[in-house]
Order: C-alpha cells, then sequence, then structure tokens
C-alpha cells in the first residue's frame, strides 16, 4: 500500500509543469555551486600545497645565522582544504587560511577570503550547502503544500480515506513519493559532487573522507524527512491549499533566513568577545611586565646555578641565554594559552548556542552538524590552530635548546642547515569523525527531536483529517 501511495504522488509530481520547473532551477542552482566548489577547492589545494612547499625550502634555504635570528625569520602553516568543502565553505572564508609562526608570538589564522569580498558579493554567495539546505526544503514545501489539501478541494481524498488507509499508511507513502521526487533531483547532484571530490585530489580520497560524506548525505536526508513532514502536516491541517502554501512559507522564511540572524546575534549578546584591538592591548599588558619578567630571570638563575652547582654564569657547562629564551617561551605560552583560550572558548560557547538554537530552527542543527562534517566549522579552526601552536613552539623549543648547548660565552655563534633540517615540516592531521559527532550531540539530539516531532504531527494531523473526512 505504501508503494502504491508512492508511485502514484511521484506519477502526479512528475507529470506536474511546476515541479519540473522547479526541479529544473534546483538541478542548475546544485550543479553550478558543485562546479563552483570544485574549481574553488582545486585552486586553494594549489596554492596551499605550492605555499607550504616554498616556505619549507626559504626555511631550509636560510644562510648561517643565529638560531633565535632564524627563529624570527619564522615560517608558515597552511590549513588544509577538506573535501567537503567543495560542499559547504562554512566558516573558513572568515576564519583564514595560514598562519605565521615566529618567535615569542602566537598569530592568528591570517589570509581571510570574504575580507576581499564586495558586500554584494558576500550577500549573493551561493554553494552546495546553501542549496541542499535552504533551497531543497523550499522545494519540498512547494511540493508537499497541496499533498492534502489539494486533494481535498478535487474531492478525491474522500475517495482514498474511503478505502479504509490507515493514516500512518498514508503519511509514509505521501512522504516516500514525495521524497523520491526530491531525489530526481538530488541523487545526479549528490553523485557529481562525489565525482568532483574523488576527482579533486584522488590520492588523498581516503576512509575518513567517505564516513564524512556519508554522515553529511544521512543528515540532509533526515533534515529532508523533517521538512516533508511539516510540509505533509501542515497540508493535512490547513482548511485549504492556499493557507497551507502560506503557512508554509512562512515557516521556511523564519527558519531558513530570521532564525540563522536572530541566533548568531543571541549568540554574540550571551557569549561576548573582545575586539582586535582591546584582545592585543590584554595580551601584551601580561607579556611586557617588566617586573616579572626580572623576578622569572632572577629565580630562572638562582635555580640554574644550583643545579649545575656553579657559582656564577660565566661556569656553567650550557649557555644561560638558551635558558633564558626557553624560559620567556614558557612564559609567553603561558600568557598565549590564557588569552587564546578565553577567547577560543566564547566563540565555542557561541557554537553552542547556535547548536540549541536548532529548537527554533531545524535548519540551524543541519547547518552546524553540515559545517562539522565538512571540517569547515571552529571547532576544528580551533584544532588546526592547536596543532600549529605546538608546532610554533616545537621549533622555538628546538632553536633554543641548540642555542643552550652551543653557544660559547663572548663568541658569536652560527648555526645553518644541519639544525634548521632537524625541524620537521608542518604536517596536520584532521580529527576523527568520532571527534567531529562527538562536539555535535546537542545539533544531533535536536535534529532528532525535530524529526520526531514532525513525523508526530503528519501522523496526527493526517488521523484528524481521516476523521473528519470520514
Amino acid at each position: 500500500m505504501i508503494g502504491t501511495i508512492a508511485r502514484k504522488e511521484l506519477t502526479e509530481l512528475s507529470r506536474d509543469g511546476r515541479f519540473r520547473l522547479l526541479a529544473a532551477v534546483i538541478l542548475v542552482l546544485a550543479v553550478a555551486s558543485t562546479a563552483a566548489g570544485w574549481l574553488q577547492f582545486t585552486a586553494v589545494s594549489r596554492q596551499h600545497a605550492e605555499a607550504q612547499r616554498e616556505t619549507r625550502e626559504q626555511w631550509l634555504g636560510q644562510q648561517e645565522k643565529n638560531p633565535h635570528s632564524a627563529a624570527h625569520y619564522g615560517v608558515y602553516a597552511f590549513k588544509p582544504a577538506s573535501h567537503l568543502s567543495i560542499v559547504d565553505t562554512g566558516l573558513d572564508p572568515y576564519l583564514g587560511v595560514a598562519v605565521w609562526l615566529e618567535a615569542h608570538r602566537q598569530s592568528e589564522m591570517k589570509f581571510r577570503p570574504a575580507q576581499d569580498r564586495t558586500a554584494i558579493q558576500r550577500f549573493g554567495e551561493l554553494n552546495g550547502a546553501e542549496v541542499l539546505l535552504v533551497l531543497v526544503p523550499l522545494f519540498i514545501l512547494l511540493v508537499t503544500f497541496p499533498v492534502f489539501a489539494g486533494e481535498r478541494e478535487q474531492g478525491t481524498l474522500r475517495q482514498l480515506m474511503s478505502l479504509g488507509v490507515a493514516p500512518r499508511l498514508l503519511v509514509a507513502g505521501k512522504a516516500l513519493g514525495t521524497l523520491a521526487a526530491v531525489a530526481l533531483v538530488i541523487v545526479p547532484v549528490s553523485a557529481l559532487a562525489a565525482v568532483a571530490m574523488a576527482w579533486a585530489s584522488a590520492d588523498s580520497y581516503l576512509a575518513a573522507d567517505v564516513s564524512r560524506t556519508v554522515a553529511l548525505g544521512a543528515t540532509c536526508l533526515v533534515y529532508f524527512l523533517v521538512v516533508t513532514g511539516v510540509g505533509l502536516a501542515v497540508s493535512a491541517w490547513a482548511p485549504s491549499s492556499r493557507v497551507a502554501l502560506v503557512t508554509l512559507l512562512g515557516f521556511w522564511f523564519a527558519t531558513s533566513l530570521v532564525a540563522p540572524r536572530i541566533a548568531t546575534d543571541v549568540a554574540g549578546s550571551l557569549h561576548p568577545t573582545p575586539n582586535a584591538a582591546e584582545f592585543q592591548r590584554a595580551l601584551d599588558a601580561d607579556l611586557s611586565d617588566p617586573e616579572e619578567a626580572r623576578q622569572r630571570l632572577a629565580r630562572l638563575q638562582a635555580e640554574t646555578l644550583t643545579k649545575y652547582n656553579v657559582t656564577s654564569l660565566d661556569a656553567l657547562p650550557v649557555a644561560f641565554s638558551g635558558l633564558s629564551l626557553q624560559s620567556g617561551e614558557d612564559h609567553g605560552n603561558e600568557v598565549f594559552d590564557r588569552h587564546f583560550g578565553r577567547l577560543h572558548d566564547q566563540f565555542s560557547n557561541q557554537a553552542r548556542v547556535y547548536q540549541w538554537a536548532g529548537l527554533a530552527s531545524p535548519l540551524l542543527a543541519a547547518r552546524s552538524l553540515s559545517m562539522a562534517l565538512a571540517g569547515t566549522d571552529f571547532e576544528q579552526h580551533r584544532h588546526f590552530a592547536k596543532a600549529a601552536e605546538a608546532y610554533r613552539r616545537d621549533i622555538q623549543r628546538t632553536l633554543n635548546d641548540d642555542i643552550a648547548r652551543n653557544q660559547r660565552a663572548g663568541q658569536p655563534y652560527l648555526a645553518g642547515t644541519e639544525l634548521w633540517s632537524r625541524v620537521p615540516d608542518f604536517t596536520y592531521d584532521a580529527p576523527s569523525i568520532g571527534w567531529v559527532l562527538g562536539r555535535q550531540a546537542t545539533a544531533l539530539t535536536v535534529l532528532a527531536g525535530w524529526l520526531t516531532l514532525a513525523g508526530a504531527l503528519a501522523l496526527l494531523a493526517t488521523r484528524r483529517l481521516s476523521a473528519t473526512l470520514g
């Protein structure tokens, strides 16, 4: 019975000229956004690889110099682009693509693509996620609004109910038929996106990317089911197809356009962050306290003399300058961890508010999951930033240890390629899908709740309609 109802819905929709027009528009936009995402991904990946190779060559090609000068020479670390950023660029355009690593400083990410865009470009940006999470739901609502209301106005719904079809079978059949019609558009585009991701970088299209792709597909499917359930419920409850259409358009406008803006503003109000100037002033104040520096250096000197059982710095078997440089780095690292930790915690808190806001709009929960699975959310940006900072600290420790071992009092010390090559090239491993989903527990729960609610509403509305017509 479910299959029969689904086939009926699919046949009627496929014969509807309005459906074919809407499907063609969605298909064209989806293909265009996927193609644009692929071009962007391949260009960015190539640029990052070339830049990372060049910065490595520059590091190894340094002339002989004091290791501390090399520490200030610095290197860049580039964030690898995720394959799924072809579909969802998320926050990447606003968070930056590279970080500068040098002595005494933890830097924020640089080169934010959004900074180079005009206001019109930012407003009009369209990627695969926007098509899937904003336009496809609108397509579903435009398809489902007459499913019950239209049939009731035509008089065919009473005939269907007279056959004794159970409400749950009726809802399941119409939902299946609607999703089958949507699949006629989504499946070809999904296949195209999968080919694009594989073609973009066949050597690194690993199981991790496949598992994330499958999870993203499941997220979209659940979200489509939610929207379908809401559409069927309103269609069954509304007194006319016109009322159903207006109600569903209002639902889409509120949840897809208004709710994201409100959620962002609320998150920022609940967990405010300092502006760049305020943050830098507070950071500099903690880093440049002369009294603290004097006391720290005196403690280090006393501890070092005691450790090596000597009475003067000149008698030390190591260079005190290397030890003091590393002590300064350790102190700076504590300050960086405190200030950047507070700042990043606030951004993480904002992201959690955004997930909880999914209670008001299923789009917010689906979008949080989409960005997370694509590797373009803030938590994975923070994961990369921590890895890059750990690499910076390892560089400084290697160089300062070399100074401590080899510097001689009153003599210049120059190091060369042998020391530079002891600093490994920067590599980054993205977190596992388990790590990602563990930080999206709220969004997963909220989306599951919406699925349950939408299904229950559709079933209740259909039972009410059955009782009314019966």
